[in-house]
Parts: C-alpha cells; sequence; structure tokens
C-alpha cells in the first residue's frame, strides 16, 4: 500500500551513497523542485561524505529553505576490510546502508541514483521505505537493466530507450515507471565550452570506462596515448569514468573478472597537447565533453552526453566483442570501430567532417534516449511524478505522463 498523505508531513529522502560524485548531478536537481511542488513535504539530504553534500549543495535553490542534511559515513573497519579486498566489493555502502536500516524507515521514500539501495529491500525492508530509481547515465551495458531494478517501487527514466529495454527486460512494470528527460542536462547542458588548450586543433576525448572486460584501457591505453604524444595535429582530454582510477584492482561483478589497472607514465603530463584528469569535477560536469571536438572511447554512458550536439566519434573495441545487431552496443554506431588502435590516424583522418550516415545515427538514438519535447524541465517533471506516485497534494496540477 502507498503511503497515506493524510497522516502527516511525509519525508522524502535523497540518497547519495557512494565513493564517487558522478551520481550527483542525475537526481540533487529534483530536490529544489520537489520542494517547491509538495511544500507539504519533508525533504531531505542523506549523504556518506562532506564532498557529497556540498556538491548536492550547489544544485540547491537559494531562495528555498535549505533541506535538513543527514550524514550516514562509512565506519572505518569496513573502509579498512575493503581496502584489504583490493576495494572489488562496495563494503562501505553496503555497511552504511546496514548501519543506517533504523534511519532509512523512518523515510516514506528515498529517491536514488544508483542500484545498491536495493540492499534494504533484499533485507526484509519491502514496506518502508518505498524506493524510486533514477538511473545515472543513459547507456546501452546490460548492467543497466539488471534484475536489482526490479526490487525499486518506482523508477523514473529520461527517455523510451531505457523505457523500452526495462520492459523487455521485465524489470519495470507499465504502471510502475515516468519518463521526465534527463536532469543533468538541465544542470549543465547549456553551459558555454571550456577553452582547453592554447592552440587551435581539433580536441579529442579519450573516456575509457572502468570496466575489466569492456574497457579499452587495459589493452590499449598506453597504445593511445603513445599515438597523441607523436603527433601534432590534434590535442588530447583523457578523462577516464572516474572509478577507474580510484581503485588499483577493478572488478567486474557482471562479467566476475578481475583486473590490476596500469598508470599512466608521468612523461605524457609534461605535452602541452595533453591533459589528463583522473577524477576532478570537470570529469562528471560536461566539461570535456561539451568541448571535444571528438569522442574516443568504449562503453561508458558519456558518449550520450557528447552526442547532444552531433560530433565525430570511434570506438575501441579491445575484447573482441560481436557488437554488431547487440543492443548493448548501440552506441557503436555512431562511428567507427577500431579493433586496433594502429588505425587511429586513418580514423581520425576520415571521421571529420561527420557522415551523414553517422549525424542521423546519433540522432536518432538521442531522440530514443532523452524525452527533450517535453518543454517543462526534466526536475519539475520528476518532482511531479514522486509527488503522484507516493499521493501528495501538489502545488501546481500533475504534468502529463510520459
Amino acid at each position: 500500500m502507498k503511503p497515506d498523505s493524510s497522516s502527516g508531513a511525509q519525508r522524502i529522502g535523497f540518497l547519495f551513497n557512494h565513493d564517487e560524485l558522478h551520481q550527483v548531478a542525475h537526481i540533487a536537481p529534483i530536490i529544489s523542485a520537489l520542494q517547491r511542488r509538495v511544500p507539504g513535504a519533508s525533504v531531505e539530504v542523506i549523504t556518506s561524505s562532506e564532498r557529497q553534500a556540498d556538491a548536492v549543495r550547489t544544485f540547491l535553490d537559494p531562495a528555498l529553505p535549505g533541506p535538513v542534511f543527514r550524514s550516514i559515513r562509512p565506519h572505518g573497519g569496513a573502509r579498512l576490510v575493503e581496502k584489504m579486498l583490493g576495494n572489488i566489493v562496495p563494503l562501505n555502502r553496503l555497511s552504511s546502508l546496514k548501519r543506517n536500516a533504523d534511519l532509512f524507515r523512518q523515510f516514506d521514500a528515498l529517491v536514488v541514483p544508483e542500484t545498491t539501495t536495493t540492499f534494504l529491500k533484499k533485507n526484509g525492508q519491502m514496506g518502508r521505505p518505498k524506493l524510486i530509481f533514477f538511473p545515472h547515465g543513459a547507456g546501452d551495458r546490460s548492467i543497466g537493466f539488471s534484475r536489482e531494478i526490479s526490487l525499486f517501487d518506482h523508477v523514473l527514466l529520461p527517455g523510451a530507450k531505457t523505457r523500452d529495454r526495462m520492459l523487455v527486460a521485465g524489470v519495470i512494470r507499465p504502471d510502475n515507471h515516468r519518463i521526465v528527460g534527463y536532469p543533468k542536462f538541465e544542470a549543465y547542458g547549456d553551459r558555454p565550452p571550456v577553452r582547453l588548450f592554447d592552440n587551435d586543433r581539433p580536441t579529442v576525448l579519450y573516456n575509457p570506462h572502468f570496466d575489466p572486460l569492456l574497457s579499452s584501457w587495459f589493452r590499449f591505453g598506453e597504445q593511445v596515448l603513445d599515438y597523441f604524444a607523436n603527433q601534432t595535429v590534434y590535442n588530447l582530454v583523457v578523462a577516464p569514468h572516474v572509478m577507474l582510477f580510484q581503485r588499483k584492482l577493478l572488478a567486474s561483478v557482471e562479467h566476475r573478472l578481475l583486473r590490476f589497472r596500469q598508470r599512466i607514465d608521468p612523461r605524457y603530463a609534461r605535452f602541452d597537447h595533453i591533459h589528463i584528469d583522473t577524477g576532478s569535477p570537470r570529469s562528471v560536469d560536461m566539461t570535456y565533453t561539451n568541448a571535444a571536438d571528438i569522442y574516443l572511447g568504449d562503453v561508458s554512458s558519456q558518449i550520450y552526453e557528447f552526442i547532444r550536439k552531433p560530433r565525430p566519434a570511434i570506438f575501441l573495441n579491445s575484447h573482441d566483442a560481436q557488437w554488431r545487431g547487440n543492443p548493448n552496443y548501440e552506441h557503436w554506431t555512431f562511428g567507427p570501430v577500431l579493433d586496433d588502435p594502429a588505425g587511429l590516424e586513418a580514423a581520425l583522418a576520415a571521421v571529420r567532417p561527420l557522415s551523414e550516415e553517422y549525424r542521423q545515427a546519433q540522432a536518432r538514438a538521442f531522440a530514443c534516449s532523452f524525452d527533450m519535447e517535453n518543454p517543462d524541465p526534466p526536475s519539475q517533471r520528476a518532482a511531479a511524478a514522486i509527488a503522484e506516485f507516493l499521493r501528495l497534494p501538489q502545488q501546481d496540477p500533475p504534468l502529463s505522463k510520459g
């Protein structure tokens, strides 16, 4: 049974329980929108680090009373054990969930950007709080359609692509989801590009993922850096998924694989036309996807943020994927796919200007991945969907369904 708003002010928590900041922008813009739409509810923020709390505050409307912030800092013992295990199991996150179960029961609903929170459902908290999920990205990897999603009470989605694949996978139902758009675009998408280099060369963004099977970094990373270090035509930004350089041993639960991540040779940082960022805020705020001229990557969902403005893209198949016709690699239809970085020079020369075939493929995929037609901002649409799901009285009329 859904919570009854007549019993008093409902408590809705926005839970940020991760080591890094890349998930914050996906749901933080909804906080102030929800405060405005349901002023009778108590909207609170729960974080596991001060960095997260500070990041969330940057998205809040200063004209509104600040929400209550609560901390669920990881237990020192869990942090130590996780480190001893090579950081391959998210013990900090799981420990924080378990230790704060009594706190979470005080909430009518938690809004989250990741699936670890389903631990609460697996451990007996089936009724309270309700769990509301918004995925942190709109990529194609199969992990984005995992069985854990079926444990959420309600799911907010960026567009039709994710909805359709989740329906086919059986992890959502026709009555427990809503398409609301992509709040991260609302936060960052219209920022003017930053000038990253003091020259007029085209800039390539190399954005490898962290998954030890799917990432091109483990097999091809050094060859990619060598190529760009020894040429004078392009600038290079190396900005991998922020988790790649947070751990030395990377684990893929999905593919049951462990792999040690090699370091970046310091000599590459000495080149004026190479910029390396292994995890600053710029890695997650669309600075590089907005500023780059060419995308080079593998399976990161950031390709979908890059093609908001269609531009050339090249993909590295370092794991011998049979990708054609595979929905997990739909983004590899946006540009040439290389099985060997030795083909980089020819591919870079060929992708500019962007061909009409690739332009159309990018435009179709973007339109399917993100609902941009509704004139209401995604944060407002998400707030309306949450209020409607929880049967909360709204300040404004409910928005039309996505």
